[in-house]
């Protein structure tokens, strides 16, 4: 049966159809209204913006946006038009959003409404890395800029990874793979509020340089040229001090070292042709290189044009450089120029050291005949420069007078290279700014009036310190507490708002040090005043000492306070700065005076053990230093003393006959040897023995000489020898008890101020090498390596590593400089401004200590607070 019509048009099914015609007729008159529009716009009309709206994902102010765009109501523009792109470019360059676009929402007339779409990128929250160490991570993150809050670009994610892979690639890890991903961080709530990112790097292993070969080498062998390279060697298990390992850089640089080594050998023509990387498997490569070295050429005539100021023979000389000679461009570029060394002895620094700041000298080439090359060395010397103004920037804490009497430049005198170098290493050896930061800064240089204004640039480091020294030596542990204040102020001593929270900044040296173990303490005051009544560089120094010694036995290790040895004393000296032969020599004298108390203080040495002794010396001192600017890691230079200490020659003159004293004794001591009882005899030699040394006669000389040499980097060897001579004007008399020479340890065993000398020789233990009552002759060889790890303000570290020998004897007669006791070992030192110098040495001692009979194998030794 049919439904009646009326039925139908009341049936659900009829408005769902009636709801999706309508739904489609709307969207065919969009469609068409949006075509209208879309045609009006694209005919490129100008409208009036109605409306400005921002949608999409970001946490900016809407307000902020539409500002930022330059747009608002009222507006008029081409749509689309120039204004639109630019404000759309503007947006993309702030690299903040990831998509950016302006939609038109409505068009009524002229009038439009615009919706900008734009999506922040998201920011970094958190960032982890694995595959590094800690320090590398943080490395990683500074380089790469990936710190939080970061935007996280396309190209922020490209670059890290590239930056990443070659950075290990050039230092040889060429399979170096890094995966970087990102994921969402969410609040409470489920919102992103950032993105973690996660970094994976796997180095692998360094590849190592399996094979290294040449071709086209004619002239140099492969050995030679494979020795000029620095960076890049070869596997060879005989070479255990330079790993085999490979990086871009350094294969550049040793390409340039191959081509300096044949500019050196006459080749001026030599190059590269072209090189090649094989990879042979994931952790070795071979390299070729091939090379055209073509003819070998040699110097022919070398003329000067445009000196004045000098002769051509003064600079013939200087140059060093004859007809005939093989040609070697690396020499004449240093001879011309030694950048390497400030105070080298070349062409430029001749002119440079007399005021010839803005001189130019050039070497050309003006003739190639076969193979001899003339050359013409033009000289420009400009006019003479001089110093207007100088001065020094940077001194928080000393005082400027103290500054400014070390500078060896003036206003109004003439420009000194050599002035300039001298003021900073004057600068960086008074110990109170960071050497590694003083620097020249040439200010106002006026070449037409030849002017010029130096200003020097320093850094303050703590110039005071906590002395805190230990180490064993003469049978138990020795204690040492100290103060030392390098830049003390004693003028403002009384001053009370001068305390921060001592008054420093003149330059004087004030240091109290109290000294102990289980059987001596003593205690010392010093002061130094390095310019004494501030004009002249002449040096005063004080000093004053107390010891109490209770005798210690050994077998027991008791101190025995019953028998005691007092020592007290002080010295007064003057040290100056000569012109002659140089300025870095110092001519040093002093005054001391030591009294010493023996109460019941019987001992090998003292054999009188009641009563005292007096020492009188004179001591006349010579040196001379100039080692580079640092002086806790010098990388150039030398030092050198010799130093006379003399007692008045009281035989001569006190009438006393020790040639009849020298007899009695010995006869007495014949008594005494035979005759355990026989305590008359003894009596009587301690009486002559008080005789003898109630005024203490004898002389002391002394030798040490250092060399710095730098070999290769910051890669220093130190060099040095001593000698020590004690000896007697009266041999009668004969050489005191006193001022002798203790060899072996680490220097730290010197427990008495009895003017003994304890020589440090690692590998063996503290005084070992020499006999109880000391010796009155050393000497000492040793070889020390160097290598800084840091030379930063806050701590200097170094490595090292020494071979050394020494000995003591006893006399002429018995001394032998080549019958020594060996060592070697390795060591670190590390000097912090507030503690002075720390540091640890392993030695090996590789013959037996005095009276043994088998090599003294490993010593640890602890130096701390000892001097460099």
């Amino acid at each position: 049966m049919e439904k009646p019509v009326s039925s139908l048009k009341n049936s659900p099914q009829v408005h769902i159809y009636k709801k999706f015609y309508c739904i489609f007729l709307f969207t065919i008159l969009s469609v068409f209204n949006v075509a209208a529009q879309q045609k009006e716009l694209d005919s490129g009309r100008k409208y009036t913006i109605n409306k400005i709206e921002v949608t999409g994902e970001q946490s900016f102010n809407e307000q902020t946006v539409i500002a930022f765009t330059g747009l608002k109501e009222g507006d008029r523009l081409y749509i689309p038009g120039e204004k639109l792109s630019a404000v759309t470019k503007k947006l993309w360059e702030q690299n903040l959003f990831s998509d950016i676009a302006f939609y038109v929402t409505n068009i009524d007339g002229d009038l439009v409404d615009l919706e900008l779409y734009i999506v922040e990128l998201p920011k970094l929250n958190k960032i982890t890395i694995h595959g590094l160490r800690k320090g590398k991570v943080k490395e990683i993150i500074k380089e790469n800029n990936l710190n939080s809050g970061v935007k996280i670009t396309k190209n922020l994610l490209t670059t890290t990874k590239n930056n990443i892979a070659n950075k290990y690639r050039k230092n040889g890890f060429l399979n170096t793979q890094v995966i970087i991903t990102t994921s969402p961080n969410v609040d409470s709530t489920g919102v992103e509020v950032g993105r973690d990112m996660s970094i994976s790097i796997d180095k692998g292993a360094r590849v190592k340089v399996s094979s290294l070969e040449f071709e086209g080498n004619q002239e140099l062998t492969k050995g030679k040229l494979r020795r000029s390279m620095k960076n890049v060697k070869r596997k060879n298990f005989i070479r255990f001090w330079k790993r085999s390992k490979y990086s871009e850089d350094g294969f550049e640089e040793d390409k340039a070292s191959i081509i300096t080594k044949y500019k050196s050998n006459g080749f001026r023509d030599a190059r590269i042709l072209s090189d090649t990387l094989i990879v042979r498997n994931e952790s070795n490569i071979k390299l070729k290189l091939n090379i055209e070295e073509g003819q070998k050429y040699y110097f022919g005539d070398i003329r000067f044009i445009g000196n004045s100021v000098y002769t051509d023979n003064v600079l013939r000389q200087v140059l060093g450089i004859k007809k005939g000679e093989v040609y070697n461009g690396v020499l004449l570029q240093e001879r011309i120029e030694d950048n390497s060394d400030p105070e080298a002895n070349d062409l430029t620094n001749l002119y440079q050291n007399n005021g010839y700041l803005f001189s130019k000298i050039n070497p050309v080439e003006v003739a190639v005949r076969n193979d001899t090359i003339d050359f013409e060395i033009r000289i420009i010397e400009g006019k003479i420069a001089y110093f207007d103004h100088i001065t020094v920037v940077g001194n928080d804490k000393t005082n400027d007078h103290v500054i400014y009497r070390e500078l060896r430049t003036r206003p109004g005198q003439k420009y000194s290279k050599r002035n300039v170098v001298r003021t900073i290493r004057e600068l960086g050896q008074l110990g109170y700014f960071d050497p590694e930061q003083i620097g020249p800064n040439f200010k106002n240089v006026d070449a037409n009036n030849g002017t010029l204004d130096m200003e020097y640039s320093v850094v303050e480091k703590g110039a005071s310190q906590i002395e805190l020294q230990g180490g064993y030596g003469g049978g138990g542990f020795v204690g040492t507490l100290g103060l030392s204040f390098n830049n003390f102020s004693l003028r403002n001593i009384l001053n009370g708002e001068a305390y921060k929270p001592l008054p420093m900044g003149d330059g004087q040296k004030l240091s109290l040090r109290a000294q102990a173990s289980s059987f001596y303490q003593t205690y010392s005051l010093s002061l130094v005043e390095p310019w004494l009544g501030g004009k002249k560089p002449v040096q005063l120094s004080t000093s004053f000492s107390h010891t109490i010694q209770y005798f210690y036995d050994y077998r027991n290790r008791e101190a025995d306070k019953s028998r005691s040895f007092l020592i007290t004393g002080g010295s007064v000296g003057i040290a100056k700065r000569l012109q002659w032969p140089d300025d870095y020599f110092t001519l040093s004298q002093a005054i001391s005076y030591q009294h010493y108390n023996l109460k019941n203080y019987n001992t090998g040495l003292f054999t009188f053990g009641d009563g005292y002794s007096n020492n009188v010396a004179y001591t006349i001192g010579l040196s001379r230093n100039n080692t580079a600017t640092n002086p806790i890691y010098p990388k150039s230079g030398s030092e050198f003393s010799i130093t006379a200490k003399l007692t008045p020659p009281y035989s001569a003159f006190n009438g006393v006959n020790y040639k009849n004293l020298a007899n009695e004794r010995e006869v007495l001591n014949n008594i005494a040897q035979t005759d355990v009882d026989y305590t008359d005899a003894r009596e009587r030699i301690a009486e002559i023995d008080q005789e003898r040394f109630k005024f203490l006669e004898y002389y002391k000389i002394k030798f040490k000489g250092t060399w710095y040499t730098k070999l290769i980097d910051d890669l220093v060897l130190r060099t040095n020898t001593e000698f020590g001579f004690l000896g007697a004007y009266n041999t009668s008399r004969g050489i005191p008890p006193f001022e002798r020479f203790y060899v072996g340890g680490d220097g730290l065993g010197s427990f008495s101020l009895d003017g003994r000398e304890v020589i440090q020789l690692r590998g063996y233990p503290n005084q070992s090498l020499s006999s109880n009552d000391g010796n009155t002759i050393y000497n000492k060889f040793s070889l020390e390596l160097r290598y800084p790890i840091t030379l930063k303000q806050l701590a200097s570290i170094y490595v090292l590593g020494f071979a050394e020998g020494g000995a003591s004897y006893d006399g002429f007669r018995n001394y032998n400089p080549f019958n020594i006791s060996r060592s070697a070992g390795v060591g670190l030192r590390i000097f912090m401004p507030a503690f002075g110098l720390l540091g640890i040495d392993f030695g090996y001692g590789f013959d037996p200590v005095l009276g043994g009979i088998e090599k003294n194998g490993w010593e640890t030794h602890f130096i701390i607070g000892q001097q460099f």
